[in-house]
């Protein structure tokens, strides 16, 4: 169990780093040509050893059809959303509002698995969560200065992958399938859908910059989709959808603290938004439903 609970850390880490690596691609090519380098080189590696370790078999295609919607939702939609999102806003702010992925989570478990019943501590923590999300839009002032619509796509982002944990339970762990196998599915699959669907003009452009590319490849793409793809299912296998979704409350902070040395403004408008949209998760994970 400790170890469950050291990779949830770890997950919420990597995913608060990537954040500042977004920012830095976006700045060069489209968010769409973002997502598909990110997918693609976390593909390979994964590619690589599930096909050593024996992990992966064509028998698996029977499961094509979850796959494809895991594809979807936690690859596709959740990094489009993230990516595009952080594309129109600080690194820091796109990173304190994917802090509601857990709310997203709850309302979906709620709806989809009705395995508990909404109440009032569950509630208040939405309330507070939400609180949180219109305070870092600063509704008081110019939408020159918070995107509107970057707030938007993070929220987009945000809810497909609420939604994809609990598809992954109900669907794909009673399978059993590994979870390399698992990943490699998804991501190759994720990678043709792009293929067919983004217009690759300019992607070269990335390459102009050698810490950008870097940081898309091993920062965005091994380490923050790849690794993070194999933390996600031992996490959720270890410890359920809600509590493996809680690492997504440990990214807003990473991803905050980063902005502000890069030199974002981060104001202490942004560190209470932060504060209510945890709060808000805390307050929820520590609510017994029903």
């Amino acid at each position: 169990m400790l170890r469950a609970y050291a990779a949830l850390v770890l997950l919420g880490i990597i995913w608060g780093s990537n954040f500042i690596y977004m920012k830095w691609a976006t700045a060069l090519i489209s968010p769409a040509q973002t997502v598909f380098m990110r997918i693609f080189f976390a593909f390979i590696p994964l590619l690589i050893v599930a096909l050593y370790t024996g992990s992966i078999s064509l028998k698996q295609l029977r499961y094509l059809k979850h796959f494809v919607v895991m594809s979807v939702l936690a690859a596709i939609l959740y990094y489009y959303g993230i990516v595009a999102g952080t594309a129109l806003l600080p690194s820091s702010i796109a990173g304190l509002l994917s802090g509601i992925i857990p709310i997203f989570t709850l309302l979906a478990t709620l709806i989809f698995l009705r395995e508990d019943r909404l109440s009032l501590g569950v509630i208040m923590g939405i309330a507070l969560s939400f609180s949180g999300i219109i305070l870092s839009a600063r509704p008081w002032e110019s939408s020159e200065f918070i995107s509107l619509m970057g707030i938007f796509w993070v929220m987009v982002g945000s809810l497909s992958f609420g939604i994809s944990f609990v598809y992954a339970r109900y669907y794909l762990l009673p399978l059993e399938i590994p979870s390399i196998a698992l990943a490699t599915w998804q991501l190759g699959i994720a990678v043709l859908i792009l293929i067919l669907f983004i217009d690759f003009k300019g992607i070269t452009t990335i390459y102009s910059d050698r810490h950008v590319l870097l940081g898309t490849i091993i920062g965005l793409g091994v380490m923050g989709t790849g690794g993070a793809f194999l933390l996600y299912y031992y996490i959720i296998q270890k410890l359920g959808a809600v509590k493996a979704s809680v690492a997504t409350y440990i990214a807003p902070v990473i991803a905050v603290i980063i902005g502000a040395v890069m030199g974002e403004n981060v104001t202490a408008i942004e560190w209470f938004a932060l504060t209510l949209i945890i709060g808000g998760v805390i307050v929820i994970q520590t609510t017994k439903l029903g």
